[in-house]
């Protein structure tokens, strides 16, 4: 199959390289608005370079990957469903759960499919935390704990298109702890500080959160996320029920450290996500093969990407106010 790749910027060259190697994909065409990016992905993994979005859609596609920026999702996605092609896009759909709403409605009345890139349902371990859950080998769950930590901030011409911390970091928390209980988020309580670059107060942003959501069961789950994690990139996730806990992302890698003394990290800690997750990215691409092919429905659609943004607005509202945010349940 002929996969189109819309961004060829650090996420979208990654996944130039995972889809040449994907046995399914026999044809790649490239774009980016920065002509030199993508003539260089182009000629790294052996793929057709398009000067334009209308000719990339046009040179016989069976797929599209979007990896451009968040303010250009929604525009992209709909072109593509406009051409009638199964598409996957990096988180988010759209920037406001209104134009996330436009768009979905306009894929659903094309019957395109849509797989949104929330790698971590496709990483062994959170994979086994959910199926814990799901057989009941935990007993019934009563907490879990995510964490989100970036070894170091990102530059700050970054920021007032991240969409925040909530948004751009923790939403990955929040869909995560959907995914892995099978339940909807009723109630969120956020708060944030700064103590690192004044950009982020500046650009309205926090460099370190706190979330608390309460699920529609009564279960909790506290999801922490900080851009300063000087020991490496840690992100994990404790579920801890009646009959017992189960960590995902308790590797030799994770950058902890004992008081106690024992040998821990026993590897070298994982440098940046794309380290961290990069074969729970090839298995997501792999998985959009699928969907293309119609071999299976999408394992991440679009309504799960807004449940996720959902949540980081009620986040952003609650810090904002001081208080809990109550949910709407989802129709």
């Amino acid at each position: 199959m002929r996969i189109g790749l819309i961004g060829t910027g650090r996420i979208g060259a990654f996944h130039a390289v995972t889809l040449a190697g994907l046995p399914a994909v026999t044809g790649i065409v490239v774009h980016d608005a920065d002509e030199r990016s993508a003539r260089a992905v182009a000629l790294e993994v052996g793929a057709q370079y398009a000067g334009d979005l209308d000719g990339l859609l046009g040179a016989g596609l069976d797929g599209v990957v979007v990896a451009a920026p968040t303010a250009f999702h929604a525009g992209l996605v709909l072109a593509a469903g406009k051409a009638g092609l199964p598409t996957f896009c990096e988180k988010p759909v759209a920037g406001t759960l209104e134009e996330t709403d436009t768009v979905l409605a306009a894929l659903d009345a094309a019957s395109v499919p849509l797989q949104i890139g929330f790698q971590r349902r496709f990483d062994a371990g959170y994979q086994a935390v959910r199926e814990a859950v799901a057989d009941g080998r935990l007993g019934w769950t009563h907490t879990l704990r995510a964490c989100t930590s970036d070894p170091a901030p990102p530059h700050p011409g970054y920021l007032p298109a991240s969409g925040g911390i909530f948004r751009d970091c923790s939403v990955h928390d929040y869909d995560i702890v959907r995914w892995v209980t099978g339940r909807e988020v009723g109630e969120v309580y956020a708060t944030g500080a700064n103590r690192g670059e004044g950009f982020f107060a500046a650009a309205g942003d926090v460099d370190t959160a706190v979330t608390l959501l309460t699920l529609d069961d009564g279960t909790l789950a506290s999801c922490t996320a900080t851009r300063y994690n000087g020991a490496g990139y840690d992100v994990r996730l404790e579920v801890c029920g009646s009959k017992g806990t189960l960590a995902a992302g308790l590797t030799d890698q994770a950058p902890l450290t004992s008081a106690e003394g024992a040998p821990w990290p026993a590897g070298t800690p994982y440098g940046g996500f794309m380290e961290r997750f990069r074969h729970a990215y090839r298995a997501e691409l792999s998985a959009f093969t699928e969907v293309v092919a119609g071999a299976r429905p999408s394992p991440c659609t679009g309504q799960d990407a807004r449940a996720a943004l959902a949540v980081a607005e009620a986040a952003v509202r609650s810090r904002a106010e001081g208080r809990p945010v109550r949910l709407a349940p989802p129709v």
